[in-house]
């Protein structure tokens, strides 16, 4: 590190010009990305996805839909509005309520217009779609409609939570650094990392699929620790400056608290890096865009931030508003001392205070973002809860069967398998209907199809019809259950019929089996996510503390400061307090919650353990150790702590609910760890230990 911060001083100017090319060039692709993003990411290569695509492919089954919503529905206005997308060479084919009489009910209709299976672009579809038709009375809705909303929803999103979040910032580092200089430089530092982040985001589209959330949740880290590591890095210069050159100055910042920025940033990639052992598309878009992310948040803090500094010189103190005492020391010391007076009443009071945050957990109820994602203020958000309404759209939800017969289903024996899995299917309390050359031609019984195709006329009639349910090896076969695609009893129907002995290969899709498989690919893989955070993170530790009791000690508070955390969620979203809707939990929130706070957390973990082991290891009893780096560094957890809730927290204040939930359970979760568990569980314990904290076995420095 030492010749690296000597040559970061010594080409201070070249590396600020080099940034600022950088920074100009990203900038003109990050503005590109939000046209890149489709989709939530909720996508898993598995059986879905392969019935859905043999489908499109074999049965011409289109895989996006458009709904148009007519209210008041009036015959001439829904003949006028279906003949202006004659123009429109997307569209695979229309069935309109004038038609079906299905889709009318009372005084509102609505067409479903079908898009073929090779649409790019949905979003400009949907543009396409609003410029034609959209007038008083008439709405589009429908997934890539509620899609594309929500990447309207996200941007501005984005641009309100950093309007509510930056000011509310840049007061905390004011208060922190009291001049103007030091207090905007880490946000500058902050918004080159996200800008040249989506930059390069944008260059991966072409290869990668990114989730619409990335732009939402790789800002929100990328600035909470752009400014943390800048925070944490400017305040350990101003130490040094105190009694050496600039320069030096600098270069001690980069040896001593460069260092805590790269375990820092190594803890929250490795919880970025076991969301990858989840085969689900968001978790691979938050560890790339996250990573991504990370790693320039490290480089901008030990490059441009330092070169930045060495231009500005005395200059980062300049216009001074606020006199700030150095640390506080007093008030910290009293405060630490307390601590240690009272080490077992502390440990009570604050797992009671986390237990009682726990309670609502017991109560969570996990759900894949649906048409809820997006608020009502949405005229595709209100179009559909006035279909569902009206029609009941969630009540009902269709499971494509698609079977595969070498021989093909043309013979007697194929004609009676169909039959079977017909009647077996039937039998299930669930199905309310099912779609086969049988219930199609009012024909009951295999022998008497037989019969029927015995006489050419009648054969030449069900030919047609028997195409649309087989074709070559492949048989197609709609089911309709009494169940919503979302619910668990949906996902139960998949998983038990999938197990069924039909007597031939067969695989299921359809919004049950979607929602069936990426639950169970996060209920199968979560552990194995969990165990490469908790072991990398408890050896990781163990190292930097040559302790046993530290890291586990860490690893157990993490998990009762985050399932706190989670209880206190499901308390304000699912429970439905201070204002806001209640709604389920979506199910991504405590897998990213959780891997991304467990690292972020161990960034306070190290900053206090570190002072407290460097006092230890000067000769300090554990107890006076404790509180000197208690102390010496309350201010600064507690500034960066501050910095991290205020930049996510501002997200509570947008539109988009999984964005929202991430944003209030990321600052949740971040104030509990910074409060209850570093100044309060952390020093209380280490009191408790004494000098256990610091044994490994067979170390000869263990007292």
């Amino acid at each position: 590190m030492k010749t690296f911060s000597a040559f970061i001083t010594a080409y201070a100017k070249a590396i600020v010009i080099i940034w600022l090319i950088i920074f100009l060039a990203m900038a003109y692709f990050a503005l590109q990305l939000p046209g890149k993003l489709q989709g939530d990411g909720f996508f898993v290569e598995a059986d879905h996805t392969y019935v859905t695509n043999e489908l499109a492919e074999n049965f011409d089954l289109p895989s996006d839909t458009i709904l148009i919503v007519f209210d008041p529905a009036k015959d001439q206005k829904i003949e006028d509005t279906l003949k202006k997308l004659n123009s429109v060479q997307e569209i695979h084919s229309i069935q309109s309520p004038l038609e079906d009489s299905s889709l009318r009910k009372d005084d509102i209709a609505y067409a479903m217009v079908h898009l073929k299976n090779d649409v790019e672009n949905l979003p400009d579809i949907v543009e396409e779609f609003r410029s034609l038709i959209e007038e008083d009375g008439v709405i589009i809705t429908g997934g890539p409609v509620i899609s594309a909303d929500i990447n309207t929803a996200s941007q501005k999103d984005l641009a309100s939570a950093e309007a509510i979040g930056l000011p509310i910032a840049i007061v905390v580092l004011l208060l922190a650094f009291g001049t103007v200089i030091a207090s905007i430089l880490p946000i500058i530092i902050g918004v080159v990392t996200v800008v040249t982040a989506f930059g390069m985001m944008t260059l991966l589209s072409g290869s990668v699929n990114l989730s619409i959330f990335v732009l939402n949740i790789v800002p929100m880290l990328g600035l909470a620790l752009s400014i943390d590591f800048a925070l944490l890095f400017i305040n350990r210069y101003r130490e040094e400056r105190a009694h050496n050159s600039i320069a030096q100055a600098i270069q001690i910042a980069i040896q001593t608290a460069g260092r805590s920025i790269i375990f820092s940033a190594v803890c929250v990639m490795i919880g970025l890096g076991a969301m990858i052992v989840i085969d689900v598309e968001i978790f691979h878009n938050i560890a790339l865009g996250g990573t991504i992310v990370v790693l320039l948040a490290v480089l901008s803090g030990l490059t441009l931030l330092p070169a930045t500094m060495m231009l500005l010189g005395d200059r980062l103190n300049k216009w001074r508003l606020i006199r700030v005492k150095p640390g506080g020391a007093n008030r910290w010391r009293g405060f630490a001392g307390f601590v240690m007076k009272h080490p077992v009443a502390i440990v009570i009071a604050a797992l009671l205070l986390l237990g009682v945050g726990m309670l609502p957990l017991k109560d969570i109820q996990l759900t894949i973002p649906q048409v809820d994602s997006l608020p009502t203020k949405y005229d595709a958000r209100a179009a559909y809860d006035q279909l569902d309404e009206a029609f009941g759209l969630g009540e009902s939800s269709t499971v494509y069967l698609l079977a595969e017969r070498q021989e093909g289903w043309e013979d007697d024996e194929g004609r009676q398998l169909i039959y079977d899995i017909q009647e077996k299917l039937l039998k299930d309390s669930l199905v309310s209907e099912i779609s086969t050359i049988y219930t199609a031609a009012h024909i009951q019984t295999p022998e008497e199809l037989t019969a029927s195709l015995a006489t050419p006329q009648v054969a030449a009639q069900l030919q047609p019809l028997m195409d649309t349910f087989s074709k070559g090896s492949q048989l197609f076969m709609p089911i309709t259950i009494n169940a919503a695609g979302s619910s668990t009893t949906a996902q139960d129907f998949a998983r038990t019929w999938m197990d069924k002995d039909l007597g031939v290969e067969f695989a299921l899709g359809g919004p049950a089996k979607f929602n069936q498989e990426i639950f169970d690919e996060i209920a199968n893989k979560i552990v194995l996510a969990l165990a490469i955070i908790i072991i990398s993170t408890f050896f990781i530790l163990m190292l930097a503390f040559r302790s046993i009791l530290i890291p586990l000690k860490a690893i157990i508070m993490n998990i009762i400061g985050l399932s706190s955390a989670f209880g206190i969620l499901v308390y304000i979203f699912q429970y439905g307090h201070f204002g806001i809707e209640a709604s389920s939990i979506v199910l991504i929130i405590p897998v990213i919650v959780f891997c991304l706070v467990f690292g972020l957390s161990m960034d306070y973990e190290v900053f206090l353990i570190s002072r407290i082991q460097e006092e230890y290891l000067k000769g300090a009893d554990n107890t006076r150790a404790t509180v000197d780096g208690l102390t010496s560094t309350s201010r600064i957890i507690t500034s960066a702590a501050l910095i991290m809730i205020v930049i996510t927290g501002a997200f509570a204040f947008t539109d988009v609910m999984p964005v929202k939930q991430i944003g209030v359970g990321i600052a949740i979760a971040v104030a509990i760890d910074a409060t209850i568990i570093r100044l309060m569980l952390v020093p209380s314990l280490m009191k408790l230990f004494g000098d256990w904290n610091w044994w490994l076995p067979f170390s000869k420095k263990s007292k």
